[in-house]
């Protein structure tokens, strides 16, 4: 490869450990090709280029010591602008965030340091991670690297297009409903969703509260293995962090899936699957049946109701988090004058965007008085449902398959006017969000359009080394490796 943009994390590394490249040739790989596609994408808020800077020199002198953090020592990445980072503004894409710097970092944040990432910059979202699509920004929209016309999917679009496109080699997001996984399937790239607990939330900017996971975006399943090992573990300072130490989640790579049970969710097979989306994820069902695997049908009725159960209680916990948004402690603040409630309700009517003010009065409701086990309390029954089916199907298989997005990326604007439609986006991610089990999107191929289609893996709790090792063998089957045409960084900027 002529362009270090276009490494992955493993060969960065070996070439960074014998010494042909530096951390510092890297970063300026990627900073070069964000000078040119980011015209294009405006993947990327902030880049922190004086701060990236500095850690790859830092990351240069310590290998040249001998010390040596890991797989990520020297490797530039770049960070959902949801997580907390110390001095560098964190907005969540939202208005009345703007300007802000954390005065420290997330805990997920402070173990990529502590491995020797260098962090490029902040990406762009959906206002407070709720979309799918990255439409929903105070600061515009981010495009689909395969084509400029699309969406690149959401909330986590800006650090899905920039893994895609090589402005950084890995990069983080947050899925409280796919928004890792299904932007990864629009953007061609593996995008993976931990077990809930197993990465803190400390510092990650809540939407809600109990389906919130940090997970990584990458160009291989190894490469995904290194960014998650790097920001696992117990934390103290996240009350639902897994006690325990760190799973081996790569130890079977290169296993295979000879004699695995593998179960094809069939409601996820149906009605509003695109046809082509369909095809190609039953072509790969076959190559796992190929390959050994002993693949079967697997009925999960309440899958069918999840995405209402999620669109009620994901809104009831954002309208509790988004309450401290009021104007006084930090974030935007109203100068119109008036009463204490007036400046509260000025401050949040100009900060907030419409999609969030949307889930706010749609989950203030849903937990008002006399509606709440009408709506809320009906939407957790229904979680119960879902986890009890994960649980049955578990029971018979190591792994459930379906396509991670029904559709590929749809066009901006395609959407906008119908909250429905967009939902619908999330339709086969959600599941595994109400369960608390961990998932991946695995790049599969192009429909005819040439846009992504992504394949979803679904694992028990804590089986995150099943779930990579039938990842590593559909990438191994597939052998998807085509790149959009604007990772270059030799396109002229428009």
């Amino acid at each position: 490869m002529s362009d270090l943009a276009d490494l992955t994390i493993t060969e960065a590394g070996k070439r960074l450990r014998s010494g042909d490249i530096t951390s510092v040739d890297l970063l300026d790989a990627v900073t070069r090709r964000a000078s040119v596609t980011e015209s294009h994408l405006h993947a990327f808020l902030t880049l922190d280029g004086e701060g990236a800077r500095a850690s790859a020199e830092r990351a240069d002198a310590d290998l040249a010591k001998g010390t040596d953090h890991g797989p990520l020592h020297g490797i530039p990445v770049a960070l959902k602008d949801n997580m907390c980072t110390i001095g560098v503004e964190t907005t969540a894409s939202s208005k009345i965030l703007k300007g802000w710097k954390p005065p420290y970092d997330g805990t997920a944040v402070a173990r990529l340091k502590a491995a020797g990432a260098v962090i490029t910059g902040k990406t762009n979202l959906d206002e407070f991670a709720m979309g799918s699509s990255t439409e929903n920004s105070a600061f515009g929209e981010t495009r689909n690297p395969w084509s400029t016309d699309h969406v690149p999917g959401g909330s986590s679009g800006g650090s899905a297009a920039a893994a895609a496109v090589g402005s950084a080699f890995g990069s983080f997001g947050s899925d409280t409903g796919g928004s890792v996984r299904q932007p990864a399937a629009l953007c061609g790239v593996v995008g993976m969703k931990p077990t809930y607990g197993l990465v803190s939330r400390y510092g990650l900017i809540a939407f809600a509260s109990s389906l919130d996971q940090i997970g990584p975006f990458s160009r291989s399943v190894e490469d995904s293995v290194a960014l998650l090992g790097a920001t696992a573990g117990w934390d103290r300072y996240d009350a639902t962090s897994i006690k325990g130490p760190v799973p081996n989640f790569g130890g079977s790579l290169t296993t295979g899936v000879q004699g695995l049970k593998i179960g094809i969710v069939k409601e996820l097979m149906g009605e509003g699957i695109d046809p082509q989306v369909l095809a190609a994820t039953i072509a790969v069902a076959d190559k796992l049946t190929d390959a050994g695997a002993h693949v079967v049908e697997i009925s999960m009725p309440s899958t069918e109701y999840a995405l209402s159960a999620y669109y009620l209680i994901a809104p009831a916990e954002c309208s509790a988090n988004l309450a401290r948004f009021d104007g006084v402690r930090f974030g935007h603040r109203s100068t119109v004058e008036g009463t204490t409630e007036d400046m509260m309700a000025h401050s949040r009517a100009e900060g907030f965007g419409p999609e969030v003010v949307r889930r706010i009065l749609l989950g203030t409701y849903a937990l008002s008085a006399g509606y709440y086990d009408a709506f809320y309390g009906q939407a957790q029954k229904v979680r119960t449902l879902v986890r009890n089916d994960f649980t049955s199907a578990y029971a018979q298989v190591d792994v459930l398959i379906s396509p991670t997005s029904p559709t590929t990326a749809f066009r901006i604007g395609e959407r906008a006017v119908d909250p429905i439609a967009m939902y619908y986006s999330d339709v086969c991610t959600i599941p595994s969000n109400l369960s608390g089990d961990p998932a991946i999107s695995v790049p599969i191929g192009l429909d005819d359009e040439g846009l992504p289609i992504g394949f979803q893996i679904m694992a028990p709790a804590l089986g995150e080394e099943v779930m990579y090792q039938v990842a590593a063998a559909v990438e191994r089957l597939v052998e998807f490796d085509q790149r959009p045409a604007l990772a270059t960084s030799e396109v002229a900027p428009v």
